[in-house]
């Protein structure tokens, strides 16, 4: 399965969020908690170059608490500061103003030293398609602003948005990037909603996501599906799942499309519980062989 998409709003975008860059005092990246590392647009860095940023790590409730704290570890050893929230219930959003101060102090130091009146800040959100943008905007203004939705590529345009007096907000479409180097990112993002299930071999998807629970979470799997122990033969775990959840076709034969599609549904709905896919530790062999 290889898994590629960039419409053509989202090279438009990458040349508007450029042309923007010089309005704004800080970023707002936001990725999704569930994958940091495959969530974060590697255009970005390329893109926004030395601007101050705050990295939000969404969906953390959806995320192992352990590998959130570990990433944001992973992060300020870098020298980026990261928040953990959860737009959708609103919470961590006092947090991001408070960040964006303690970023921002010298640069408004400054600026008020040369007698310039204090104004609002001014930050830019970024991030790739379904990571919770137009969501954590409206929870920010605390007023339905920025279209929402459930599926990547509701944004299509730029917007200013006022949140009070402290903060002017310019959304931006979610930007993926044309070619995944590792395919394992895009199945990573597929498997999180990222990437629209049109476009998706569902079958190599949900076994793509069986093995990581089998690998990281075996457990959880072995619970949830009632097994001893996991086929190693795709064919047989197919079947075992299919004749449990009655996911049959005609004649009483396991229906591999269903199988499939309820596999992925069930691992979105957390009901294998909280699922982090990918440890701090793991991006760093990456960066060392060369994939960052």
């Amino acid at each position: 399965m290889t898994i590629q998409w960039f419409p053509g709003h989202m090279a438009k975008a990458r040349r508007e969020v450029t042309e923007k860059l010089k309005l704004v005092d800080i970023i707002f990246e936001l990725i999704d908690a569930r994958i940091p590392y495959s969530s974060r647009n590697p255009m970005i860095d390329e893109i926004i170059q030395h601007k101050p940023r705050l990295v939000l790590l969404n969906k953390a409730d959806m995320a192992d608490r352990e590998a959130t704290k570990a990433w944001i570890r992973h992060f300020a050893d870098n020298g980026i500061k990261a928040l953990a929230i959860n737009a959708q219930a609103g919470e961590g959003m006092k947090e991001i103003t408070a960040a964006s101060h303690e970023i921002l102090k010298e640069k408004f130091d400054r600026l008020r030293a040369k007698g310039v009146k204090p104004r609002a800040i001014r930050a830019m959100i970024v991030g790739i398609p379904n990571a919770g943008k137009s969501t954590l905007i409206n929870r920010l203004a605390k007023k339905n602003i920025a279209k929402t939705g459930n599926t990547p590529g509701v944004t299509k345009a730029q917007q200013w948005i006022k949140v009070g007096k402290e903060l002017e907000l310019l959304d931006t479409p979610g930007i993926l990037w044309p070619k995944f180097e590792d395919q394992e990112v895009g199945k990573k993002l597929a498997l999180t909603g990222a990437i629209k299930d049109t476009i998706l071999n569902l079958h190599d998807l949900a076994l793509f996501g069986l093995r990581f629970l089998e690998r990281n979470y075996p457990g959880r799997l072995k619970e949830r599906y009632q097994l001893d122990e996991v086929p190693e033969d795709p064919v047989e775990l197919f079947d075992h799942i299919g004749l449990l959840r009655g996911a049959l076709g005609s004649g009483g034969t396991v229906d591999y499309d269903k199988v499939a599609e309820l596999v992925v549904r069930e691992i979105r709905m957390e009901k294998f519980g909280k699922l982090t896919f990918e440890w701090p530790e793991e991006t760093n062999e990456k960066s060392e062989n060369g994939m960052e």
